[in-house]
């Protein structure tokens, strides 16, 4: 299994559309700022047959040290959750 990185997708841009290494990498980082930016506002964020990111507020909880048993209280946190589209979820079961 291989890990696709931020430099992969850039020049996967550079190859595709032609334009200068910088001028991909710009445009993945535009993206991904645009992203982080409407997260961090509380909005989901849709992309069309991708999928969508959405932020959840998870609640104060007790949990347990598997290691060593201790409990211990996890503090409320926010987290990031995707949901598939049916069109990925399609081709990646196909």
């Amino acid at each position: 299994m291989k890990t696709i990185t931020r430099a992969d997708v850039a020049e996967t841009i550079y190859a595709e559309i032609g334009l200068s290494r910088k001028d991909s990498n710009d445009i993945l980082d535009m993206i991904l700022d645009e992203i982080v930016k409407e997260l961090s506002n509380g909005n989901d964020v849709k992309l069309s047959s991708f999928g969508t990111f959405s932020l959840r507020q998870k609640k104060e909880r007790s949990g347990r040290n598997p290691k060593t048993g201790v409990e211990a209280v996890i503090t409320p946190r926010k987290v990031i959750s995707f949901r598939p589209s049916q069109t990925m979820r399609k081709i990646i079961n196909a």
